[in-house]
């Protein structure tokens, strides 16, 4: 489901405007395109780092994890619900220690990591089929419209993991708090 108020880049396909901005309320999409979606995990972090040969590409304090995975037909629409979402995500503690606060308001962290295994397919065998996963053409532009997005909500800049590459990511969970999202679920 997308908020109301919804547009993508290429206009008003569904009749709806759409912006990164706060939003009330959802609109149903349409059952042609309910199959696809963009997922992120976002976890709650003490620290984190992502390594790539033997270096580090990207580190954080407290704040998010955000595992990224980008289906063939996704859209910059989905990038953009799933980063004003990811920002606004209430999964910090307040003083009375209740999960009410977004990262906006903790001034915390954000790490990226590019992760097509979050669309593996395992209806069939035990060997996971990637074939749902878009390729890095379609795959990276959105993948940066998103931490772009992200950057724009949070007004600094957040850190990446290497599109591609081999990486080792190391985290300390806080909670543990692990949420998924997709943008159309």
């Amino acid at each position: 489901m997308f908020p109301a108020g919804a547009t993508s880049s290429r206009g008003s396909s569904f009749g709806i405007e759409m912006t990164a901005k706060e939003y009330s309320g959802t609109v149903e999409v349409s059952n042609e395109r309910t199959e696809t979606i963009m997922r992120c995990v976002i976890q709650r972090v003490r620290r984190a780092a992502v390594e790539v040969g033997g270096q580090t590409a990207g580190a954080v304090g407290p704040g998010m994890v955000v595992l990224l995975g980008v289906r063939e037909d996704d859209e910059e629409r989905d990038a953009e619900w799933l980063a004003a979402k990811t920002v606004k995500l209430r999964i910090f503690d307040d003083e009375d220690g209740v999960m009410n606060r977004s990262i906006l308001e903790t001034d915390g962290d954000i790490l990226v990591v590019s992760q097509f295994t979050l669309h593996a397919n395992v209806r069939k065998g035990n060997r996971p089929s990637y074939n749902l996963a878009a390729g890095p053409d379609r795959a990276v532009p959105l993948y940066e419209h998103y931490a772009a997005k992200v950057e724009e909500a949070l007004g600094k800049p957040i850190q990446r993991g290497v599109f591609g590459a081999e990486m080792l990511v190391s985290l300390v969970n806080d909670g543990p708090v692990t949420i998924i999202m997709d943008s159309r679920e």
